[in-house]
């Protein structure tokens, strides 16, 4: 299929993270552009604002009708979007080209020089720097980001079109539709059990990404990982690593070794050391693919990350308040972890907001393990996203496992005035279902109280 033949895309589930960045790569190449979703939200107003069409009703009728001709019409698709869905079915049975978002960001690799970046954890991020890093050296070049970059307010950072940053998802094994030059791997750990029954087979479908690589094409993997590639760690013995790291005023400054050299006095303004491997990881994709080492220290001190990755909401003297995506036991560890080393000597105050039954059951173990690390623990209800409940399946069973005397299970109407009766000086929001549209009430309260 060559998309450059075809005059219009709709986006069923046009609303959603991935699916709005290629929504935005259509319009900014030409296409005439149209969706549905089920909600109305500051991602679908954005699109609007572009000129793209949205309704939020399933009902074919409201379909613009220069959408509904199979031979100048692409129809995307999310697997979040039910078989029952009367668009879809519509389509499908209309004999339209209907293709999943992963299938149509694989068609886009193939036909341009491919970085792709895999791993159950920090793959929004190291896209996002590793985009940021290349527009920043003029490389003519599109990155797709599973989430909105503070220094662009976008998912899609566009300069040109021989080059695509992208993120290879795991999840329902999409990643096996992108054609890579460059890849790396950040991180194996068991997630998306629903999908693949286990461990094991979640190892395999990453070993078999790495078969989908180009040939003559590259694969990094962070330094532990059973895989064969070039290496890249903090303060090891890594073909790429950070070393001589330090904190200075809130930020890491490091050297960075490289086959060739050592490259001196990087700054990185995010903190944690998961957010510093996935620096390393981009500047060593960047460092590879030829980019001049002045340019690449600027770009990443100018770096901002990215909305709901431990992103300061308030940050005074004597409250701080952050919000983060983090949906996973080894996520919210990171978490724990840079805000101990960003605030040692203060009190901590987590709400936490369970992202689908099945990973909760999968990993319950793990989410009490991680959550009683923290001073004190406010927990919300499972957000559901694309599941039905499983009976036992609940925050009750999390909280009954927490190691922790101060710990509640609270709705979110409660939310506020629960923070407001503890005394922690650092207040963190985790989760990736709708807690982050708590986020401005929260602000808006405590920035007047702070």
């Amino acid at each position: 299929m060559n998309l450059k033949a075809i005059n219009n895309v709709y986006f069923i589930g046009i609303g959603g993270i991935g699916m709005s960045a290629l929504a935005r790569y259509f319009v900014a190449n030409g296409k005439q552009v149209a969706g549905y979703d089920k909600t109305a939200t500051e991602i679908t107003k954005s699109l609007q604002d572009l000129g793209v069409a949205i309704h939020f009703n399933d009902d074919v009728a409201e379909i613009d009708s220069r959408y509904l001709n199979p031979e100048s019409t692409l129809v995307v698709y999310t697997p979040a979007i039910p078989n029952s869905h009367s668009e879809l079915n519509y389509f499908r049975d209309s004999n339209f080209k209907v293709l999943k978002r992963s299938a149509v960001l694989g068609k886009i690799t193939k036909q341009t020089t491919c970085l792709a970046i895999a791993g159950t954890h920090g793959k929004t991020t190291t896209t996002s720097i590793l985009g940021h890093l290349l527009n920043e050296c003029n490389v003519s070049m599109t990155a797709f980001l599973g989430g909105i970059s503070e220094n662009y307010n976008s998912n899609l950072i566009l300069n040109g079109t021989d080059v695509t940053v992208v993120e290879a998802d795991e999840f329902d094994r999409s990643f096996l539709t992108l054609s890579p030059d460059i890849a790396c791997i950040t991180s194996m750990d068991a997630d998306h059990l629903d999908i693949y029954g286990d461990a094991s087979e979640l190892i395999k479908s990453f070993k078999d990404f790495t078969e989908c690589i180009k040939p003559n094409g590259k694969l990094f993997v962070r330094n532990g990982l059973p895989l064969e590639g070039i290496t890249y760690g903090i303060e090891d013995d890594s073909d790429y690593s950070a070393q001589n790291v330090k904190i200075k005023n809130g930020s890491y400054v490091f050297d960075m070794q490289t086959p060739d050299g050592i490259y001196k006095d990087f700054q990185f303004n995010l903190p944690g050391r998961h957010n510093l491997s996935n620096a390393i990881i981009a500047l060593a994709m960047a460092v590879d693919f030829g980019c001049p080492y002045n340019q690449l220290a600027k770009g990443l001190a100018s770096y901002k990350g990215v909305k709901r990755r431990f992103t300061y909401q308030i940050k005074t003297e004597d409250f701080v308040f952050i919000d983060d995506y983090a949906h996973h036991p080894e996520e919210i560890n990171a978490v724990h972890q840079a805000v101990r080393e960003m605030y040692p000597d203060r009190k901590v105050l987590a709400v936490f907001q369970p992202h689908l039954y099945t990973r909760t059951r999968d990993f319950i173990d793990g989410f009490a393990e991680s959550l009683s690390k923290f001073d004190e623990l406010l927990l919300l209800d499972i957000y559901p996203a694309r599941e039905l409940p499983i009976e036992g399946v609940t925050s009750s069973w999390i909280l009954n496992k927490v190691e922790n005397s101060s710990k509640k299970l609270i709705q979110k109407s409660e939310l506020i005035d629960e923070i407001k009766k503890s005394d922690a000086q650092v207040v963190l929001t985790i989760g990736a279902g709708d807690i982050g549209e708590e986020v401005k009430y929260i602000k808006e309260v405590f920035s007047v109280a702070n």
